[in-house]
């Protein structure tokens, strides 16, 4: 393999991975909002249970989502250099606003609310999760902002052998963001409402004691997925107008077995959400076992489908890096690629740890259960 092909595979590996830690990060920390809402008006101690339970978990996912994206962030100095000459006054921006919500506000506010419980006004600490969650959506935004000019680049004046910021208005009225950030967003819900689904069905498996949490927890996971995942299939099907006027190629040659099984998945979620709506009636899922089983099983399905999603967008704009205007093989820094080769390997096997690790964590927590009672001190601080 030649060094753009070295280097488009790392950068695919690297950011795929993040890519899973934010779908869990973004569709958890929403159905948070939803769980300390609900205890900030009625104090019932099942919904604060339920916040610290699944909050502990998802501040796990956040904690090493966070280094994730740190190391995918070098990929554009390493190998991407030509990107970042010829298009960085443009791709740069949102990218800039990105780093600055994430790494920043979401991060403050975050660290507020893991250590404002019992130590804060019950409203104010609500509305700290409230702004984690907007600062977390405000990172996907600027994300998805920066992709859409790959897509479809606008607002750029060309200045010589590189590329101006002339109108950034253009870039969030660009055709190919609203409705790919759409199907980012209700793609973040689906997974959650499929990790609830399939963690409070594992407990059942397990006979819990704790029937009251976790059927809360089972009708959230059930009802979040029934609403989102037709939702996320009807952006999916959205987006293909726009590829067709603006990257007929991608769609040229007819779906790809990516498109094919991605499409397959959102359309199984969908009827399997909505057929088991039914049984959340009288606890009627809780007494068939076959059901929990399943959907235990079907935690990993909406993480594969959006990878395969990812991967369609991506690879059908080749070989344009910035599509039209700059070629893919244009873009790579000017390294040996053995020096690319040894940065994949690195960062690889760096990736698979932080997967590793973050699976271990959170099945340790799943394991473990709600807290029986309330603790003075969060129990997100003591985990980590």
């Amino acid at each position: 393999m030649n060094a753009s092909d070295l280097a488009r595979v790392q950068f695919a590996t690297t950011t795929s991975f993040h890519f899973l830690f934010v779908l869990l990060t973004l569709g958890l920390v929403t159905l948070l909002a939803i769980m300390q809402t609900r205890f900030t008006l009625t104090r019932a101690p099942v919904h604060e249970r339920m916040t610290r339970f699944w909050g502990r978990i998802y501040v796990i996912n956040y904690a090493l989502g966070i280094a994730t994206g740190i190391v995918m962030e070098f990929q554009f100095g390493l190998n991407w250099s030509g990107l970042a000459t010829y298009a960085g006054d443009v791709f740069g921006a949102p990218l800039a606003l990105e780093t600055l919500v994430a790494f920043f506000l979401e991060s403050t506010f975050l660290g507020l609310w893991i250590f404002g419980w019992g130590r804060l006004n019950r409203w104010v600490h609500l509305a700290l999760l409230y702004l984690t969650a907007l600062t977390a959506y405000a990172s996907a935004f600027w994300i998805m902002a920066a992709n859409g000019f790959l897509q479809h680049p606008v607002g750029y004046r060309v200045d010589g052998n590189v590329l101006r910021l002339e109108d950034f208005s253009a870039l969030l009225s660009n055709p190919t963001f609203g409705t790919a950030l759409m199907h980012v967003v209700f793609a973040s819900l689906t997974v959650g409402g499929v990790f609830l689904t399939g963690v409070s069905a594992y407990h059942f498996i397990k006979r819990t004691t704790e029937m009251d949490f976790f059927r809360r927890s089972l009708r959230m996971g059930v009802i979040t997925t029934a609403l989102a995942t037709p939702a996320l299939v009807g952006a999916g099907f959205a987006q293909f107008p726009i590829l067709k006027e603006f990257q007929p190629g991608k769609l040229a040659a007819g779906p790809g077995p990516a498109l094919g099984f991605m499409i397959m998945i959102g359309m199984t979620l969908t009827t399997v959400s909505w057929l088991t709506l039914p049984l959340l009636v009288k606890d009627l899922v809780i007494r068939m076992r076959f059901p929990l089983y399943l959907m235990v099983i079907g935690i990993p399905l909406p993480f594969v489908a959006a990878i395969l999603g990812w991967v369609f967008r991506e690879v059908g704009r080749q070989p344009w890096l910035v599509y039209g205007l700059l070629r893919t093989d244009e873009a790579v820094s000017h390294v040996d690629s053995s020096q690319i080769l040894l940065s994949l390997v690195v960062f690889s096997s760096l990736f698979v740890l932080l997967a590793c690790v973050d699976w271990a964590l959170i099945a340790r927590a799943v394991r473990r259960g709600p807290d029986v009672t309330p603790a003075p001190v969060s129990p997100l601080v003591v985990t980590l």
